[in-house]
């Protein structure tokens, strides 16, 4: 089915016979499209991911907390669902937008179909929607507030989706950290997953480093033990004292969803103790983004954020051009840099920052995902970097 763009006022608007769902945006424009996984209603800021694969994996992904994924890869939910894929133990994203309706998996590691999938975990999925229709949309006026709504009788109120959309107060000002990180510490051994045997625990003595939790995804986890570290995870407000009581040879800060000044209030206090101990500190993503406010720049909300696994990042220190996972909203603003860091990654597509390190110490970040799930893995030496600086 094409999907229907309403224009009309809300009152007078009809869902043609065959939708059972609904895709309200603020603005007052509705889309239609057919339902599948859970019904209901989420409201939250729609984003679009360019990424071919990996479905999976960005929709367990916790930096998409209060987030709808348009998908503009057509084929979504062909190679079905496993248990292996998930970044987090429920999906984070509140639900997905695809063109066409999800097929019978055919993968040898399928498990299950995404349809069942979403409807066991509360999330809704829209399909035989113009993706592309939608991604013109965002990239025109940015990130879009919308409610979404999955109905099997095809009844909506649009006038009350609209408003629920309108009423979403946005990301910028949200800490959400708090609401995907983890309650309490753990150790993680668990390594990148490999053929045959899936993923291998790391044995005998290794360097302690402790992985602050801001929503960090496993497989970010996973690349640290593989370099050798031994892995030892806190919740996002960890204080100072609560990290150096394990003891570290360096500090880790995870992804996460959100904006980096309002997790700022609480992380940057405890990332500035770390800094003035001297350990060495990696940051992907919102720890990155952590990082540079701990250090004294500041972060800007993007129009509407990098999404995808296709994204050209440029080394400034080697020349090189890295292929790239992306999956932020906000971004360090490379103008506020202090003396003594230095922006050492840039993305291709804008000129934002992807990177940033210390002029004489083992302090670096990056805005891009390394850990490559779902994406290429050009940047996976950036774990081996850290644990030779521990």
């Amino acid at each position: 089915m094409t999907d229907t763009a309403a224009s009309a006022p809300a009152q007078t608007r009809r869902a043609p016979e065959a939708a059972t769902a609904c895709i309200a945006f603020a603005d007052g424009s509705v889309f239609y499209g057919r339902g599948f996984g859970a019904e209901g209603v989420a409201v939250g800021e729609l984003v679009f991911n360019t990424a071919m694969t990996g479905y999976q994996e960005i929709m367990t992904d916790p930096s998409y907390a209060g987030q709808v994924v348009t998908f503009t890869f057509p084929h979504v939910g062909n190679v079905g669902v496993n248990d292996e894929d998930d970044e987090s133990a429920q999906p984070a994203a509140l639900g997905m937008v695809v063109k066409w309706d999800p097929t019978a998996p055919s993968n040898w590691r399928a498990a299950g179909d995404l349809p069942r999938w979403l409807a066991a975990r509360g999330r809704i999925g829209v399909g035989g929607v113009d993706t592309r229709r939608l991604t013109r949309k965002i990239r025109l006026g940015g990130a879009q507030h919308v409610a979404i709504a999955h109905d099997a009788r095809g009844e909506f109120d649009v006038d009350d989706l609209i408003a629920r959309a309108r009423a979403f107060p946005g990301l910028e000002g949200a800490d959400l950290a708090r609401e995907v990180t983890c309650r309490q510490s753990y150790r993680w051994d668990e390594m990148r997953w490999t053929w045959p045997g899936g993923f291998p625990r790391r044995e005998g003595p290794g360097k302690r480093v402790v992985a602050i939790d801001y929503g960090a995804k496993r497989n970010i986890l996973r690349c640290l033990a593989e370099a050798g570290c031994e892995v030892i995870v806190l919740p996002a407000t960890a204080t100072a004292e609560e990290v150096l009581a394990h003891d570290p040879k360096g500090v880790f800060l995870s992804n996460g969803p959100g904006d980096p000044a309002a997790t700022g209030e609480y992380a940057v206090p405890m990332i500035r103790a770390i800094l003035d101990r001297g350990l060495p500190i990696f940051g992907i993503c919102l720890g990155h983004q952590m990082l540079a406010l701990a250090l004294g720049a500041r972060t800007i909300k993007m129009s509407h954020g990098h999404h995808g696994a296709n994204h050209p990042v440029k080394d400034l220190e080697t020349g090189k051009v890295e292929i790239t996972s992306m999956n932020h909203g906000f971004a360090v603003d490379a103008q506020t840099l202090p003396e003594g860091v230095i922006e050492t990654h840039v993305s291709l597509f804008d000129g934002s920052n992807c990177g940033i390190r210390m002029r004489e110490r083992p302090v670096f970040s990056v805005q891009h995902h390394p850990e490559a799930s779902p994406g290429p893995q050009d940047s996976f030496y950036l774990f081996e970097r850290f644990a030779a600086s521990l």
